[in-house]
Formats: structure tokens, C-alpha cells, sequence
């Protein structure tokens, strides 16, 4: 089995290779327990948008695969990556060390041992207070509650009934998953889009706590921009999934048609 790991980067040189290291001393451990029946081949892929800083020169020198990608957008960064990851299974993680990647293993097990789909990590749970700013996690707040309230009818499937940290990057997935899900956002608004499509083409979904880390490097966010477009989003979401009972489930991004990309 081949597992991918998809990194989006823009000028992440001081970390990135801290990020590759610690994902792959966690996999080559994990193939000798967990996977020692069968060990697995783990591709880290990095996705740069056109940095300045020698990232992606660091990256290719950690071993990475490396593909740059010069339309800017988080999303963006992500469709490009999905449809370029040559695993069965896709976890992802940002270049800047705020995620465990050294996580990812075990995740992937509990992925395919608990036959779940989509497993989402919840910055929440462990939030130390340095990782995030106070106006990020009012934004947060405001955006996890709307979510629940939009979408109450559809988080039946989910662990608890509710989606407690709905702009998380952090994600282990079925590269089948793809096949249904329909993905159109190249910013910031990926992340709550993915997991709202997993849950309405009803994925077996589950949310899992991790420890959410002080970035290495300036923040890119713009908490109060990005959180109003996210919000603006959502609210175009809900109704184009009500209209979906009269028009039909739109494309998924498996078929290529809507990224312009062979899987």
C-alpha cells in the first residue's frame, strides 16, 4: 500500500525540513510495528506555490516530491495535490510544524482498521494558547457554530452529532473518497468544504483529537478577511446542497472534469 502526504507550502524554508524528518523517522518506526507484515511505501509530496525562500529546494533535497503549482490559493494547493498523489490513502499537513505529522501512521491504521473514510483532526482538543491567535480562535468559534447550525441534519453520522473544529488542515483520507466529493474553493474555504462534502456524500467520518503547535514563521492568515469569506461560503454551500435534491449531486473531483488534472 502507498500512503501520500500532501504539504502545501509558500516560503516555509525554515521548517519545512523539520516537517519531512519528523513525518518520516514516524513512518520508517511504523513500518517496523504497525506495518511490519506489510510496510508501507509513504510519498511526501509538496505542493510550493512558486516560494522565494529555497523551499522547495529544501523539500527535493528531504526527499520530497515536489510540484509547483504558481495559481495561488490553500485549495488551490490541495486539488493540485490530491489529483497528482499517487497513494490509496492522502493525509495532509501544512509546512509550517503546526500539525503532528508524526501522528499520521497511527492514523492511518485507525483509518483502515475502523474502515473510516475521512478522519479530521481537532486543533481544539489540546489548544495550547500560543498556536493560535485570540482573534483566530473567536473566528473559529463563530465558524464551527455556524456549521453545526447549517448542517445539523447531516452530522448524524458523525461521532457526538457535531463537527468541533471544521477549519482544520489536518486529514487522513481514502484516495476513494475523491470519486464523490465535489471541490471547487482555492482559498482558505477548502478546508470546510472538504469536510462538508465528506459528510452530505456520507462518508464514514470521525474526528480525532491532536495537539495544534506555535507556527514556525510569521502567520499568513488574515483571520477577519479569510473568516468572512469562509462564512460567505458557507452560507452558499447549505443552499447549494438543499438545491441538490431538484438538480442532481454535482461532479465529483475524481472524474478530473473540474480540476483540470488527471488523477
Amino acid at each position: 500500500m502507498r500512503v501520500t502526504l500532501v504539504v502545501p507550502t509558500l516560503n516555509e524554508a525554515p521548517s519545512i525540513a523539520h516537517v519531512i524528518r519528523l513525518f518520516r523517522t514516524a513512518a520508517t518506526e511504523a513500518n517496523a510495528t504497525l506495518y511490519a507484515a506489510d510496510p508501507v511505501e509513504w510519498e511526501v509530496l509538496v505542493v510550493d506555490g512558486a516560494s522565494t525562500d529555497g523551499t522547495a529546494a529544501i523539500a527535493e533535497a528531504e526527499g520530497a516530491r515536489v510540484i509547483i503549482e504558481r495559481r495561488r490559493g490553500y485549495g488551490r494547493a490541495y486539488r493540485t495535490g490530491f489529483a497528482a498523489a499517487r497513494g490509496e490513502v492522502i493525509a495532509t499537513s501544512d509546512g509550517d510544524a503546526t500539525y503532528p505529522v508524526e501522528t499520521v501512521p497511527g492514523l492511518v491504521r485507525k483509518l483502515l482498521d475502523e474502515k473510516i473514510d475521512f478522519l479530521t483532526g481537532n486543533r481544539m482538543a489540546y489548544l495550547d494558547r500560543t498556536a493560535m491567535t485570540t482573534e483566530h480562535r473567536i473566528g473559529n468559534r463563530v465558524l464551527n457554530s455556524f456549521v453545526r447550525v447549517a448542517f445539523h441534519s447531516y452530522l448524524g453520522g458523525v461521532a457526538g452529532g457535531l463537527l468541533e473544529d471544521s477549519q482544520s488542515g489536518f486529514w487522513v483520507f481514502r484516495r476513494s473518497l475523491l470519486d464523490r466529493v465535489h471541490l471547487t474553493q482555492d482559498g482558505m474555504a477548502f478546508s470546510e468544504e472538504l469536510k462538508i462534502e465528506a459528510i452530505v456524500r456520507g462518508a464514514r467520518f470521525l474526528e480525532v483529537p491532536i495537539r495544534y503547535r506555535e507556527r514556525w514563521g510569521p502567520p499568513k492568515l488574515s483571520s477577519w478577511r479569510d473568516g468572512v469569506q469562509n462564512l460567505l461560503f458557507l452560507s452558499r454551500k447549505r443552499f447549494e446542497v438543499a438545491r441538490e435534491s431538484h438538480r442532481g449531486a454535482p461532479v465529483a473531483f475524481g472524474s478530473g472534469a473540474e480540476n483540470g488534472l488527471s488523477p
